[in-house]
């Protein structure tokens, strides 16, 4: 009984039923298919610290370029909602970038220096 406890609850067992619940559809910051493994991520538009409970799966690359380039008060006071964030003009740049990408790119880039 207890190996099938531990097989049951295995790693690559609890990750398969995460991403295969629902269909993933497409970012909602670049639109680029999502596919499920290490590139997806989930958002909150506004801030955890900031009083948001509402979370997104999109790309990481894309969650990253949007903490690397915005505070989070920043995010709650001008960038809650995804045409806001579509014309920030570096995130704008970094989109026009990123949709030449294939869906499953991820890039370990770090974030910038000014914002640590």
């Amino acid at each position: 009984m207890v190996a099938k406890r531990a097989q049951r609850n295995t790693p690559e067992q609890a990750h398969a039923t995460t991403y295969t619940a629902q269909p993933l559809g497409n970012c909602p910051l670049c639109g680029r298919p999502l596919v499920a493994g290490r590139s997806v991520d989930e958002h909150h538009l506004v801030p955890k610290s900031q009083g948001g409970r509402q979370t997104f799966t999109m790309h990481r690359i894309c969650h990253r370029k949007i903490h690397a380039s915005l505070s989070e008060k920043e995010l709650a006071r001008d960038f809650s909602t995804w045409p806001a964030l579509q014309g920030h003009p570096e995130i704008a740049s970094f989109i026009t970038w990123v949709q030449k990408k294939i869906p499953e790119y991820y890039d370990n880039s770090r974030k910038s220096a000014h914002r640590r």
